[in-house]
């Protein structure tokens, strides 16, 4: 079956800038994601999917070859089961017809050898995890289920039947893991078909992993979320990815980690605002009001007489904790002033003699007087 176009798996165009790839892999693998559906295949494929999409197009030189030769680019050589790109992201023939214009890919070294070593190893993977504030504030563990491969038991991770006899060497290559082919003014050198790059190949493989040494399964691994973690943090889990192929080293594991809005606290780097509606008669008169903090504790904040909307209130050591510090940030009381609905006829009487007193006595309302001053001048300035 062919695959389908990265951008269309995440929805955006070919035109999209880095923050639009993230949002919209963030979107998919939150809905996705194996927590949510458990038991759900489709559901399965489509997270795996949208991961090695946003693995290429995240990278500028990967989406760059992508652009150009679309899957093509990727399909000698790849670096381990579901799509992923935890060894050379190239086919061995793109890379050496590229080397010059891109450089050197991939995480295994700089020479030939160390290109087919990164081939065996396990691809990374990536996860998402959500938080709430509170839990961001004070560093929590969650469990996350990844979907991954793992060392085969049968074999203990050799890929050779019952855990012996040795791997042999190539008979294609002849242990360079390569084989090279003419094509027009070009020598291409590609992945060897017959052991994958390995260099070596199993003469009785496991019947259970085939000969890979390792197996597909389900994996549940705890993730200490630290306190202060700011959203979109990445958490790197070393050897906690794929398997490696017959005993090749994991790959790693990343952990994407998302914080739920709160109904009541907006969050800016280590300081947190909350914004207060006050009665009319609360802001005119002052008094005091009695706030929640992120611990879980409680602030009183003195509100002066005559305080407007959009007046803020400083509370120093009341904000977000700090990642790997004691030191706090602050919180900022923003104060909102709420016009008052739904009047009793004594209310509005009220009011209405309010009024009539304040027109009088003038200075109750500098701002609002001072405006239409000036703007009696601007009229009066056109002749009106």
């Amino acid at each position: 079956m062919a695959k389908r176009d990265y951008y269309e798996i995440l929805g955006v165009s070919r035109e999209a800038t880095e923050d639009d790839l993230k949002k919209a892999y963030r979107k998919l693998a939150m809905k996705y994601h194996p927590d949510r559906n458990q038991g759900d295949k489709d559901a399965e494929a489509r997270f795996k999917e949208a991961n090695e999409a946003y693995d290429c197009l995240k990278d500028g030189e990967k989406r760059a070859a992508y652009d150009r030769f679309g899957h093509a680019a990727f399909e000698q050589g790849g670096g381990g089961a579901g799509g992923g790109f935890g060894g050379n992201p190239f086919g061995a023939g793109f890379e050496d017809i590229f080397e010059e214009m891109f450089g050197r890919f991939g995480g295994g070294g700089g020479g030939r050898g160390g290109r087919r070593q990164a081939s065996g190893r396990g691809a990374d993977l990536r996860t998402m995890v959500e938080v709430g504030l509170e839990e961001a504030f004070n560093g929590v563990k969650k469990t996350v289920r990844v979907p991954s491969s793992v060392s085969c038991e049968a074999c203990s991770g050799t890929g050779a039947e019952g855990g012996s006899g040795a791997a042999q060497t190539c008979p294609t290559c002849q242990g360079a893991g390569k084989v090279r082919a003419q094509q027009g003014f070009f020598l291409i050198e590609r992945t060897c078909p017959t052991c994958g790059g390995q260099g070596r190949v199993i003469k009785n493989p496991c019947k259970v992993c085939q000969g890979a040494g390792r197996v597909q399964r389900d994996r549940t691994l705890s993730v200490s979320i630290p306190a202060g973690v700011e959203d979109g943090t990445r958490i790197r889990l070393a050897g906690e990815g794929e398997a490696g192929l017959r005993g090749a080293p994991a790959g790693d594991l990343y952990v994407d980690v998302s914080i739920r809005a709160h109904p009541i606290f907006q969050r800016d780097g280590a300081n947190i605002f909350v914004r207060v509606p006050l009665r009319m008669t609360q802001a005119a008169l002052g008094g005091s009001v009695e706030v929640p903090s992120i611990d879980g504790g409680r602030a009183r904040v003195t509100i002066p007489a005559g305080t407007q909307a959009g007046d803020q209130f400083r509370l120093r050591g009341k904000g977000f904790s700090v990642l790997r510090s004691a030191a706090r940030g602050d919180m900022f009381v923003q104060v909102s002033v709420e016009t008052p609905q739904n009047l009793s006829p004594r209310q509005r009487e009220l009011l209405e003699q309010f009024e009539a007193e304040a027109s009088q006595a003038g200075r109750t309302s500098p701002e609002a007087e001072g405006f239409f001053a000036r703007v009696k001048e601007f009229w009066d300035g056109l002749g009106r």
